[in-house]
């Protein structure tokens, strides 16, 4: 039986997440290879720890780890590419994940798989002697889902029409009107949801960031000072490239209409849940802040109720800010620098504009073209 126990210690000059750093001989374990699959889970999270990284990410990617290993029954020594391969199918065909979520977890795997089989840190040749086996890589380029692109939605998805907006924000505003009238609970959280969803289209944002937003990330747009101290908006939690923290940009304001209920809100409804010292724009009936999960539930309900297509979500909202602006023949480096993307081809696949647009854009670039330019007027003598 192999001795194997948790070393809680790390010596100076040794690499965090080493082998011998989180093993030695001493006690004896019932379950050794369990006690090897623990070891090199801490050892990672040493590893992580050492580099910077937030508790909620490693615990995320050890999660993810696990849930690996309870696939394939294997111990990561006996680990193999096929393995992977038949994971990634399951994910597709039985969980009908999206591409982006698989790459998502093949990249967890990938970063453990690469940590266990570096020689730096003696997993291998430790396995090997307990053993008689070590691990091997297990994801590469054949195997796992490259990313192509920054928007990797599905082919359904798609902005709502000028028509699909304005139903579903009107029937947020009845949903107010109804609550304040038949005297229920609800009406303040009917309220914040309505001037939610109208920021989400009107800054074109991303549910976490809308959830994510503050009181103070409002400010002044010398170029557009009718709109006082909510002609920019600083979002502070947009998404990230792998490995970096969370990207910052400022939205101009440019719709009248959603700024005015951005000020009423904040002035006339949000002082009502209490909470004056909290930061959140988003507050809950009980003080906290609002989250991504509870904007998907109250969008669904919306969306059920108006029997609109089911492949609209929260993001279409964003998709429509771009497609809407677009056709109204706002500049392309403008939307593109608002909805933080970092190439314009990532907008253009956010781009859905209607047939009439197309039709009109056509006629405009095709005139100078084939029209005859007017005669010169005769010059006089």
């Amino acid at each position: 039986m192999h001795i194997l126990v948790l070393v809680v210690r790390v010596a100076r000059g040794d690499l965090a997440g080493s082998a011998h750093l989180e093993l030695v001989s001493g006690v004896a374990q019932l379950r050794p290879e369990d006690a090897m699959v623990d070891a090199m889970l801490s050892g990672w999270r040493a590893q992580q720890s050492a580099r910077g990284l937030q508790e909620r990410t490693m615990a995320s990617r050890e999660s993810q780890v696990r849930r690996f290993a309870d696939f394939t029954n294997e111990y990561p020594w006996h680990w193999t590419p096929a393995d992977v391969d038949e994971w990634s199918q399951w994910l597709t065909s039985e969980r009908h994940l999206a591409p982006s979520s698989i790459r998502g977890q093949q990249a967890h795997l990938r970063l453990f798989s690469e940590y266990i089989t570096d020689t730096r840190y003696g997993w291998a040749q430790t396995c090997e002697e307990a053993f008689g086996t070590f691990p091997v890589p297990i994801t590469h380029e054949w195997n796992t889902i490259a990313h192509l692109n920054e928007y990797e939605g599905t082919p359904e998805a798609r902005p709502f029409t000028r028509q699909e907006v304005q139903r579903f924000l009107d029937y947020a505003d009845d949903q107010v009107d109804r609550a304040v009238r038949s005297k229920r609970k609800g009406a303040l959280a009917a309220y914040r949801d309505a001037t939610l969803f109208k920021v989400i289209y009107g800054w074109g944002l991303r549910r976490t960031e809308t959830a994510k937003l503050d009181l103070n990330d409002w400010g002044r747009n010398p170029a557009a000072a009718e709109f006082g101290r909510y002609g920019m908006l600083h979002v502070r939690y947009g998404k990230s490239v792998r490995g970096q923290t969370p990207r910052r940009r400022n939205v101009p304001s440019i719709m009248g209409w959603a700024v005015e209920a951005v000020t009423d809100y904040v002035e006339n409804i949000r002082p009502r849940f209490g909470g004056a010292e909290h930061p959140a724009l988003w507050l809950t009936e009980r003080g906290g802040r609002i989250k991504p999960v509870e904007i998907n539930a109250r969008f669904v309900a919306y969306r059920e109720a108006l029997e609109l297509p089911s492949e609209l979500t929260p993001h279409s909202l964003r998709h429509s800010y771009v497609t809407h602006l677009t056709e109204d023949g706002v500049d392309r480096r403008f939307i593109q620098e608002a909805v933080g993307h970092r190439s314009d081809s990532s907008t253009a696949i956010y781009t859905h504009v209607s047939s009439d647009f197309m039709n009109t854009a056509l006629r405009k670039a095709l005139t100078p073209a084939f029209d005859p330019a007017p005669p010169e007027p005769p010059k006089e003598p």
